[in-house]
């Protein structure tokens, strides 16, 4: 069975040492001191690691079973379930008006990783209802906050969205399922959805679920879309649970991954629905779910790579293979292990670098967010507007290839189902689909984020990378050439780009979007340069002020100059293919492919 145990240590490392949270001053960060964040750290990796990993290969081998119209989870899936609810993990940030915690994003992004490294399937039950959870938070009227929150806190009650209709996912206003107003004010929901996650189970008393749907006679496309509350069973006046609604179950999606999570076709048969905010202004409210989501699928894809990269790891210590080319390093056993050969350092150095760069990334995503929302900073919303499509789909695609690089590690092994390691590539590989497939974030990227308020955020992303070079170059040579200059590189090929996107775009659109894509990627390694480039400063300081533990640090230290020097090279690549422009890549006809 493979092994996971959360990496406490580097994330405590993240939070303190590179985002100084307890010093910042956003409402609630000066609770999130050592002490506090370590023990909230240590009992989250406790859970994932004793309760939730065992049953990550339960999940994936028996999945999920359709019983007389109700989803059956795997074996042990619901007693762990009430684990986490009792333990108060579902409401860690979630508002104390309706029984939260009301601690930082930030903090209920660190605890999360854990229980996504140790079982993906299984977190997504609660994943998803606290996306839903944020919409009605934000969008819901008061009497709707007072009667879904407080269940869907605990994860008494779950939560879902449902956007995708078996002919429309990305275009979401060619959606069919309609909302006919009735005479008491809510609507009658008919449609079928498609690719819901955790769209029914057993370990919830209800399941409300997030509906888009259009209003009869309203706009056309996109903006006639509403989005709707839809209980699996109604609730009476007194919180109490009523009849069942006209929702059902039509089947269970068979998946190459993420077996223990129930993916359903869901039907809507004149289901009684309540409008959540205006009538026609559902995307509004369902982007604010999916952003938050958008983050945590980022999240997953470095998760699993995580958890993968821990078994390659301990496979590569332990495999013994041929010779150390310079020598024996162990003599007295009839070869050396594997971890020896170059080859398998790079493979290894490739994984570690990534997972603890995207780390970094994701956490100064989730504090941008608390930010953005505990202080109402503009700059810091405009910023991670700017960066979700890039922690979506640069960590996800790279996740996914870090998975798969674990999966190398261990040669034929890696290929047998009973070593565990095609599951987390298969679990992975979800990620870089589902919220928005790739190609679209770097459509979005490109296409809305870039020229957002005329490239302000952009802009102002360029000046922050600027300013960190510029205020600690000149102090240590070694740091400046290791570091700085990668990095000062790396974000003048990105800022080259985007002057090629603005002189050729407009002229041809075909030449921007050609190239999103290779921008993206662009941008997630310019964004983990300058996070190896933090962490290496508070490494570097650390040591300096006398840390004790120097061999965490010197480590880190060397983690980061491979990233530097091995992978942040690859923004020139990407320059090269989005300067040769659409000629190449629009060069056939349809018919020609």
């Amino acid at each position: 069975m493979p092994i996971y145990h959360a990496p406490t240590k580097d994330m405590q490392f993240v939070m303190h040492d590179v985002l100084k949270a307890s010093e910042q001053d956003i409402p609630g960060y000066d609770e999130l001191d050592r002490d506090f964040t370590a023990a909230v750290l240590e009992e989250s990796g406790k859970l994932a690691t004793e309760v939730l990993a065992p049953l990550n290969t339960v999940g994936d081998t028996e999945g999920c079973v359709l019983e007389n119209g109700v989803v059956r989870t795997p074996t042990g899936f619901k007693e762990a379930f009430d684990q986490m609810r009792d333990g108060g993990w579902t409401a860690l940030d979630c508002d104390p008006d309706y029984g939260g915690q009301g601690l930082p994003y930030l903090m209920h992004t660190a605890a999360q990783e854990p229980f996504v490294s140790a079982n993906m399937a299984f977190n997504m039950y609660q994943g998803l209802t606290h996306g839903a959870y944020t919409a009605i938070h934000i969008h819901g009227s008061e009497q709707q906050k007072q009667t879904y929150l407080p269940k869907m806190t605990t994860c008494e009650w779950t939560g879902t969205m449902n956007l995708t209709e078996p002919h429309c996912g990305t275009d979401l206003g060619l959606m069919r399922t309609k909302a006919v107003p009735q005479d008491d004010g809510t609507y009658q929901i008919s449609g079928q959805k498609i690719f819901i996650s955790a769209g029914d189970h057993d370990m919830a008393e209800n399941i409300i679920h997030l509906v888009l749907a259009k209003i009869p006679g309203g706009p056309d496309g996109i903006k006639g879309v509403s989005l709707f509350i839809v209980p699996k069973f109604l609730v009476n006046e007194d919180g109490s649970l009523g009849e069942r609604n006209g929702v059902s179950v039509g089947k269970i999606e068979e998946k190459m991954g993420i077996h223990g999570n129930s993916t359903c076709v869901m039907n809507y048969d004149e289901a009684t629905g309540y409008l959540v905010g205006e009538a026609h202004k559902g995307m509004r409210a369902m982007f604010t779910m999916m952003n938050e989501a958008r983050l945590g699928v980022g999240l997953q894809g470095y998760a699993q790579a995580e958890a993968a990269y821990q078994n390659a790891v301990a496979y590569a210590n332990d495999r013994l293979q041929g010779r150390d080319v310079t020598g024996a390093k162990y003599p007295e056993k009839a070869a050396d292990p594997i971890i020896v050969h170059p080859d398998i350092r790079r493979n290894l150095m490739d994984q570690k670098s990534f997972v603890e760069g995207a780390r970094a990334f994701t956490y100064w995503g989730a504090y941008l967010i608390d930010r953005a929302h505990k202080t109402d900073d503009a700059a810091a919303e405009g910023l991670i507007s700017l960066m979700t499509p890039v922690i979506k789909g640069f960590l996800t695609d790279k996740g996914f290839e870090m998975a798969v690089n674990a999966q190398q590690v261990y040669g034929g092994h890696g290929y047998i189902e009973e070593w565990g390691m095609s599951q987390f590539a298969r679990d992975a590989r979800i990620a870089m689909i589902y919220e928005g497939a790739n190609g679209i974030q770097a459509l979005d990227l490109v296409g809305r984020k870039l020229a957002q308020e005329g490239g302000k955020h952009v802009m102002a992303f360029f000046e922050m990378i600027k300013t960190f070079i510029k205020d600690n170059a000149g102090q240590d040579a070694a740091f400046d050439k290791d570091f700085l200059d990668p990095l000062k590189a790396a974000s003048k090929d990105l800022q080259t780009a985007g002057m090629y996107f603005m002189q050729n775009g407009m002229k041809n659109p075909n030449n921007a979007l050609s190239g999103s894509y290779d921008f993206m990627h662009m941008f997630g390694h310019v964004c983990l340069g300058y996070m190896w480039a933090r962490m290496g400063l508070a490494a570097r300081d650390a040591l300096a002020g006398g840390a004790s533990d120097t061999r965490f640090y010197e480590t880190k230290l060397a983690t980061g100059r491979y990233y530097m020097a091995r992978q942040l090279p690859a923004t020139a690549m990407h320059l090269a293919r989005i300067q040769t422009g659409a000629d190449t890549v629009m060069a056939l006809d349809a018919a020609n492919f």
